[in-house]
């Protein structure tokens, strides 16, 4: 397995963690016995986890390294993830959201600042890829999902049967990682405790949350919207997760060489104007057919958008790569666990479909401010000579 594969596999195995966690939630709601908006008060919570391991954890992936830090953070996040369904109501769950989201937020910086190394090294991106990987992940597990939810397969055994599956699997790939030399010398710095965004960095974190927050709509609450709109078969249901997840990695898992011919900026304007026709179709649909479609199509909108957004702030000179990168993810992150829980509210107050019109002025937004991808730190132009890899 190449050097790089094996940080493919980061984001492949927190994705079928956390994917199969969102694609239970409509059980998870009706076990604990909450409305919509106090399970968006439980993602908050998770949100605020997140937040925490984005905005402390960088200091301590520099001394711990990528190898250590890919154990302690994929199997912390799937082991919580694990137990929150064992958890006899929403309340003694609460610190466990907290804990599964810190460990998450952490394996999100390790799982970027490694990529972009390897990028650098190899002479050609990768980004893409490498979150097309979670979204692969997402996919799967998605799609077993919802045949395990409409065997009636409980929400406890699906969790342990992934976990261990996680466990097994992380143990023979994730020992053979490395972690990569600093993409330039400003990286050997000493890291800040806290990465806040500078001015120049904010437009990239619009470009960033923007897709995150209709990848967020549509991964937390579609199963539901599905359920609650067309009375849709858990299976069935389960679907629009499993779409929208497909089409997220397909994008993802070929855009890399489109972006490289055509440059970021064009790529990003239309993958976010398909965003926006997508989540118009699904707050539209009349009919679960065309919900799906629009489902796919979002998927394919959000693909290549964020992890564009991470390539041009790791590429930033003006600070070590993984504080920016650390900035713009603690930043964008916070709108892609906040904003479901946010969604969830206009749900219950608005109906379910507003939710999904409220996303398309933040794609909008980032659509004015795209031109911060065409800034020269996002050039690819200038990268040391490929690493020489093997098997």
């Amino acid at each position: 397995m190449k050097p790089h594969h094996r940080i493919f596999f980061i984001q492949f195995a927190v994705a079928l963690s956390l994917g199969a966690f969102v694609s239970r939630l409509p059980d998870l709601q009706r076990k604990f016995g909450v409305s919509e908006g106090e399970l968006g008060l439980l993602l908050a919570v998770m949100s605020s986890g997140v937040l925490c391991g984005l905005t402390f954890s960088v200091r301590f992936i520099e001394k711990l390294g990528a190898r250590k830090t890919a154990f302690i953070t994929v199997f912390g996040a799937s082991f919580f993830f694990a137990l929150i369904p064992f958890m006899p109501s929403a309340l003694p769950a609460l610190p466990l959201f907290f804990i599964a989201g810190l460990f998450t937020g952490a394996f999100e910086i390790n799982a970027n600042i490694e990529t972009d190394r390897h990028e650098a090294l190899l002479g050609y991106r990768i980004m893409s890829r490498a979150h097309g990987m979670w979204s692969l992940g997402f996919c799967i597990t998605a799609f077993v999902a919802a045949g395990l939810r409409q065997a009636g397969v409980s929400i406890e055994l699906h969790s342990v049967l992934v976990l261990l599956t996680i466990l097994i699997s992380g143990s023979i790939v994730f020992s053979g990682i490395r972690t990569a030399p600093p993409r330039h010398e400003m990286e050997t710095e000493k890291t800040p405790l806290v990465a806040v965004p500078t001015s120049g960095l904010l437009p990239l974190c619009l470009i960033g949350a923007a897709p995150l927050l209709a990848e967020g709509a549509s991964v937390d609450w579609s199963a539901i919207y599905m359920r609650d709109v067309f009375a849709a078969a858990p299976f069935i249901g389960g679907l629009s997760v499993t779409i929208f997840s497909l089409c997220i990695a397909i994008g993802r898992l070929g855009m890399d060489p489109i972006i490289d011919r055509f440059n970021p900026r064009p790529v990003a304007l239309t993958l976010l104007a398909i965003a926006a026709a997508g989540l118009v179709m699904v707050a539209t649909a009349m009919h679960p057919v065309v919900a799906l479609v629009g489902f796919g199509l979002t998927g394919i909108g959000c693909s290549s958008v964020y992890p564009l957004a991470i390539s041009a702030a790791a590429r930033r000179t003006d600070r070590a790569a993984s504080v920016n990168v650390a900035a713009l993810g603690q930043t964008t992150f916070i709108v892609f666990f906040a904003g479901p829980p946010l969604l969830g509210f206009i749900a219950e107050h608005f109906g379910i479909r507003f939710s999904y019109w409220a996303v398309v002025p933040v794609i909008a937004a980032a659509l004015l401010v795209s031109r911060a991808l065409a800034a020269p730190a996002a050039s690819i132009a200038a990268q040391p000579e490929p690493m020489r890899t093997h098997g």
